[in-house]
């Protein structure tokens, strides 16, 4: 075999190797990603149970309850043209209640109901997550909010 023929063979089981080596770290990373879905996303996408995911939009208002126990809160999330319910048992962060955007983490149950990790909600009057505001201007029925007093 020649020199020349030698590198190639050397060049080819590199590349190989560089191959194998992204295709394991992506599998890894695939593992452990947890993507964002609006509820309009959650029904053209079909999310299955045990899926991890982060679920986006508003606190329908009316929808908040919490269960006999006291410390599981029922409530849905909205994109305005679809809704979801989400059952969440844990402290609710002190700026979560209804009309306002939330971000739950957490997986679907056998009977579709999202079953909530962890509750992010929105850190000032004008902040609104920017997934939330993009699910929401797709559906159609972005508002943004006024300042007060104009």
């Amino acid at each position: 075999m020649k020199a020349k023929h030698q590198r190639l063979v050397l060049v080819g089981l590199a590349a190989l190797a560089v191959s194998g080596a992204a295709a394991l770290g992506f599998s890894a990373l695939d593992d452990t990603m947890t993507y964002f879905y609006s509820p309009t996303d959650v029904l053209d996408k079909g999310v299955s149970p045990g899926q991890p995911i982060r679920l986006g939009g508003l606190v329908e208002t009316g929808s908040v309850r919490h269960e006999a126990d006291g410390l599981t809160l029922a409530f849905t999330v909205t994109d305005t043209a679809h809704s979801v319910p989400v059952r969440y048992r844990g402290l609710v962060p002190d700026l979560f209640r209804e009309g306002q955007g939330v971000v739950a983490e957490g997986t679907f149950d056998a009977a579709g109901v999202f079953v909530a990790q962890s509750l992010l909600a929105k850190h000032d009057e004008k902040y609104m997550p920017p997934e939330v505001a993009d699910s929401i201007k797709r559906a159609g029925e972005w508002r943004p909010q006024t300042q007060a007093g104009s």
